[in-house]
């Protein structure tokens, strides 16, 4: 009978899993890390009035101001410690920014270029630099923080203005940041998966509760103005398609046929087998909907202060006569509203297409697929294999912006056009959900090799008739 049920619920692959004493070590460490990382989540910073912050907040995401977005925004990378003000407020965000920063001076600098040549050791420098840029955005981060809570009075009347209490604010921010830093280092280290990647996914997981208890909250057939069961069964199909959709835009590949030149030595002939080199559909990952995320909160802020600074103009001044456009500029560029999707929509594209310029270099391709004997066939190497890599990666990607701009809109979409709160509808698209779905993949596929090194059927392969593992 309990084998029937492990067979029907498919549990193996889990047994699998701690059937292996090295696999299970390195889950239970991540998991352990894991828990650290939300118990600190509780450590509130001192002399601030976490009621008034969480109050302030609430009212920001119900207007929809710049605040409340910024903080919806944050709480992606933070798990939502950044609205309450905890130790890990600044979550694992400077660590991704200045991992991000390295990257890209890397593509134009040649002394890190240089370094990501010479293997470990320039990799060990390179990453020396990284934490202490990251140290430098804990500071600059923290500071920044500090003063917008002190300037909006959210610090109780004894701490405020006190030199002491910016230095142990700043102090306890940055600690709390290179903190979750050394954590993602020690799951990189002893666990399993990327380290900043499970951090920033145990803080996305953390708000799902509070999805599902909105709308346990909000459920109730008999009254028109809460959810009845249809519309609960679109939610929860809405939900399953974007998650198949996400999944198939992660791993979606273009597969271009690569031949290998045959050469002769002796008697023997080598070489001349046929394979594919993947390139994918979302190259850029979910880094083109984090930068137009981040910048999107600017337009309001910016035409908002403009709006509110025409209203309060003398009556004669020029300022004054521009509240009409300031406002039209404030008001249909608030989130949701047809031009702030337009623009939202542009951005995922243009720096879809910035990603793969940085990171995707047909010409360096083109070089290693010649001095490794492959050829694409058809095509004469060199510079006429690049200008057909970087032709199929053009119209590749033109396609995964789609998708990609397609699952970034939809929450907003779905709020504005259905009125579900926008802590349900983030797990129906935008950066949360790709970075769920990136990263829960990774893992998955970690563990598989695991298993299927030591002979286990894993999560993505199954047994033939003798029971034997077979790859998925």
């Amino acid at each position: 009978m309990l084998q029937a049920l492990i067979k029907f619920l498919n549990l193996q692959p889990v047994i699998n899993v701690f059937k292996v004493p090295e696999l299970r070590q390195k889950i239970l460490f991540t998991l352990g890390m894991l828990v650290v990382y939300r118990i600190g989540y509780w450590i509130p910073l001192p002399g601030v009035d976490q009621s008034a912050l969480v109050q302030y907040f609430e009212r920001a995401a119900a207007t929809g101001s710049a605040a409340g977005r910024a903080a919806s925004y944050v709480a992606i990378f933070s798990g939502g410690s950044f609205s309450q003000s905890t130790i890990f407020g600044l979550g694992i965000m400077p660590y991704i920014s200045a991992a991000i920063v390295m990257q890209l001076v890397g593509s134009v600098s040649p002394t890190i270029k240089k370094l990501r040549e010479e293997g470990p050791t320039g990799q060990q420098k390179i990453q020396t630099w990284t934490r202490m840029l990251t140290v430098l955005f804990c500071i600059v981060q923290g500071g920044m923080w500090m003063s917008f809570i002190s300037s909006s009075g959210l610090v109780y009347s004894q701490w405020a203005g006190n030199p002491l209490w910016w230095v142990m604010g700043i102090t306890c921010l940055t600690a709390g940041g290179v903190f979750l830093m050394w954590l993602g280092e020690q799951i990189d280290r002893f666990g399993i998966g990327n380290g900043a990647s499970m951090i920033i996914m145990a803080g996305i997981l953390a708000g799902m509760p509070q999805a599902i208890q909105w709308v346990i909250t909000n459920f109730d057939p008999g009254n028109s103005n809460k959810m009845d069961w249809m519309d609960l069964i679109l939610l929860m199909g809405g939900f399953v398609l974007v998650i198949a959709g996400s999944v198939l835009l992660t791993v979606a590949q273009r597969r271009i046929p690569i031949q290998q030149a045959k050469h002769s030595r002796g008697r023997r002939v080598y070489g001349g087998q046929r394979s594919y080199l993947p390139l994918r559909v979302n190259h850029g990952g979910v880094m083109p909907i984090i930068f137009a995320s981040s910048l999107m909160i600017f337009p309001s802020v910016i035409f908002g202060g403009l709006a509110d600074a025409a209203q309060s103009a003398p009556a004669d001044s020029f300022l004054r006569e521009m509240i009409v456009p300031a406002r039209w500029l404030a008001d249909n560029f608030n989130m949701g509203e047809f031009p702030y999707i337009l623009l939202y929509v542009g951005m995922v594209y243009f720096f879809s297409y910035f990603w793969i310029t940085v990171q995707f270099n047909p010409e360096e391709m083109s070089k290693q697929l010649r001095d490794h004997g492959s050829f694409i066939p058809g095509l004469r190497p060199g510079p006429r294999t690049a200008e057909y890599l970087e032709t199929v990666m053009e119209r590749i990607t033109y396609v995964g912006a789609a998708f990609l701009a397609v699952i970034a809109v939809l929450p907003m979409v779905v709020n504005r056009s259905l009125g579900i709160d926008f802590s349900v509808t983030q797990f129906l698209g935008g950066t949360g959900l790709l970075i769920v779905v990136s990263v829960s993949l990774d893992f998955l596929q970690r563990v598989e090799a695991n298993l299927m090194m030591r002979n286990y059927a894993g999560f993505l392969g199954g047994e033939d008739e003798g029971g034997r593992p077979i790859a998925g």
